[in-house]
């Protein structure tokens, strides 16, 4: 299956002048469907490094959203940045013009028209808002910064295009809460575990209180995570160390 990815673009978002809303979201918005995110990159407003790292995700394949940098004024650089990515020339899309004069009237012109300037060949996402849409190309859906319409714009993409992967992917996650270890107890056990299971993730989360405990636990296909977890328990209790299972 191809990866998902996702880009944060936005000064804003590096200064802490606005909080990120879109990473938990779109790891919600998958996850409901059987899918996982599989990497996320927060990115400045600077231009050479959206290209850059654009250029590289559309040669993977991936299938990636971005939030942020699709608007018309001077600091927006992503839908150029897309452009050069996939060696497109920039052009106004009919569509994109159509929905900005339905929403605005006259008011579209001369400015706001600029947000229909898209990669040639772009297709376009449906702005439930105001009418302003995104683009799409080479499976890269680029959308605003504004939750109230990226996230509904991803969702769309996704019943759109991807119905067809939806749970279909064999993958699980499964843990125990450890009481009275730390990591540094369990990191044998843990190689130990990636020897026996290599195909498989192992992960520790320890917790910030007064008691030392850490959340262990297996991720992959859900038989081998299974088959793990109970060797887990075992190793885990052979330790001499408490365990509780976690709903997952």
């Amino acid at each position: 299956m191809q990866s998902f990815g996702l880009y944060i673009i936005g000064d804003e978002i590096l200064s802490g002048k606005r909080k990120d809303a879109h990473l938990c979201k779109v790891i919600e918005l998958l996850a409901a469907r059987g899918l996982q995110l599989n990497w996320a990159h927060f990115l400045g407003d600077t231009p050479e490094q959206i290209t850059s790292l654009l250029k590289t995700s559309m040669a993977r394949g991936d299938i990636v959203f971005s939030f942020g940098g699709i608007g018309a004024t001077p600091d927006d650089f992503t839908r150029q940045c897309a452009a050069d990515a996939a060696v497109l020339p920039i052009e106004r899309h009919g569509g994109a013009v159509a929905e900005i004069e339905a929403q605005y009237g006259e008011r579209a012109y001369p400015k706001r028209v600029l947000m229909a300037d898209f990669p040639q060949s772009a297709d376009l996402i449906p702005n439930p808002v105001n009418r302003v849409a995104g683009f799409s190309i080479k499976e890269h859906y680029f959308v605003p910064g504004f939750p109230e319409m990226g996230h509904p714009m991803v969702e769309w993409v996704l019943e759109t295009y991807y119905m067809h992967l939806f749970h279909q992917t064999d993958y699980i996650e499964s843990s125990i809460l450890v009481t009275e270890a730390g990591e540094s107890d369990l990191i044998d056990l843990m190689n130990a575990m990636l020897i026996q299971y290599p195909a498989l993730k192992i992960f520790s989360l320890p917790k910030s209180n007064q008691h030392r405990t850490t959340e262990l636990g297996m991720k992959g296909e859900s038989e081998p995570v299974q088959a793990a977890m109970k060797m887990l328990k075992k190793e885990v209790s052979a330790l001499g160390f408490p365990w509780i299972d976690i709903a997952n």
